[in-house]
């Protein structure tokens, strides 16, 4: 795929339903949560049943401050490809806090890693956004047995200095602030920090249908209700920008080069959060990596353009499936070239 082509993205005049709605629990159409108790920590975990039995295994790690909810809209498109189940870090959608209250970079990929050794469905297609996307990095670099694939959208890793739209919430990490803004804001409504949310998030807001919006001010009115809710957001964007800093072995962009897996990269034109420039560093760093460029998105292509997305994972499905058999089959032809950004 082109990383500038948009097969069936909707027109301007037909806004998506790209917000599930929320319930207590909040659960979409056709979806089921559970709860995994590890040591030291409870996931919850959010599934879509496949539209056939012996689909591959998937599992999708959403960003900071969103949930296992920002991937109902890919699950869908996805149903008929993939057995997809989404986890809610600890702390964060209907996982309680760590009985350690650990939220560094590495203490959510330890997560993430416990899960897919205990679920038994490893080697999964993993899928992370933003904060989840350097979460699924890491844990792909250390564990390459667990994981087949990897798709990245506008994934968290490293960007000095950072553009100044995504400065606000790198704030967030100074001890304090975090605390300082719920005093200052606690008179705003719901739906003036779900306005907020959104216009920082997508790159046309416009694009949420006013169903959608209800369902967003709902679950946003039920985090705010946590009483963890700043403190789980704080320490984990504290522990991101934590993981900027280190060095070596332990760099991020070190991790992303031994990443074994065949990786999908999605970034947004209109991305407030990740710059849309790291897109050239990423799939340079990514030994065997394609691109998808979404000029009109922002820093949650997976909710604004699902159907998209979900294109772009197919391919690397099927063309990943293609060079297993070749290799199985002790095939030596070359195998078909990975497409790249600018192809």
């Amino acid at each position: 795929m082109s990383s500038t082509e948009q097969p069936g993205v909707r027109g301007a005049s037909e806004p998506a339903q790209t917000v599930p709605p929320a319930g207590d629990p909040p659960v979409h159409d056709g979806e089921a949560v559970r709860s995994v108790s590890l040591t030291g920590l409870t996931l919850n975990i959010r599934s879509r049943p496949p539209a056939r039995s012996g689909l591959p295994p998937a599992v999708y790690v959403h960003g900071l401050g969103g949930s296992s909810l920002n991937w109902s809209a890919l699950m869908l498109e996805l149903a008929g490809d993939l057995d997809s189940e989404a986890v809610d870090l600890p702390g964060f959608g209907l996982s309680p806090p760590p009985d350690d209250g650990n939220y560094s970079l590495s203490a959510h990929a330890r997560a993430l890693i416990r899960y897919l050794d205990a679920c038994g469905r490893a080697p999964v297609h993993l899928v992370g956004n933003s904060l989840g996307g350097a979460v699924a990095t890491r844990a792909a670099a250390l564990r390459p047995d667990l994981v087949r694939t990897l798709t990245l959208i506008s994934p968290a890793l490293p960007e000095v200095p950072p553009q100044r739209t995504a400065l606000p919430t790198a704030l967030l990490a100074v001890p304090g602030v975090a605390g300082l803004f719920a005093r200052l804001t606690k008179d705003w409504s719901a739906e003036q920090r779900t306005r907020g949310v959104l216009g920082l998030c997508y790159g046309d807001p416009g694009r949420v249908s006013p169903v959608g919006f209800d369902a967003a001010v709902a679950e946003f009115e039920r985090r705010l209700r946590l009483p963890y809710f700043w403190d789980s957001l704080a320490r984990s964007a504290r522990g991101l920008v934590d993981a900027y800093t280190l060095g070596g072995q332990h760099s991020l962009w070190r991790q992303a080069e031994r990443v074994l897996a065949p990786t999908l990269l999605v970034y947004g034109g209109r991305d407030q959060l990740v710059s849309f420039r790291m897109a050239r560093r990423a799939a340079a760093a990514f030994r065997d990596s394609r691109m998808l460029a979404l000029p009109d998105a922002g820093h949650v292509a997976m909710m604004e353009y699902p159907g998209v997305v979900a294109c772009a994972v197919r391919e690397l499905l099927v063309d990943t499936a293609r060079l297993t058999a070749r290799t199985e089959v002790g095939d030596s032809s070359p195998p078909r070239p990975v497409p790249r950004k600018g192809d």
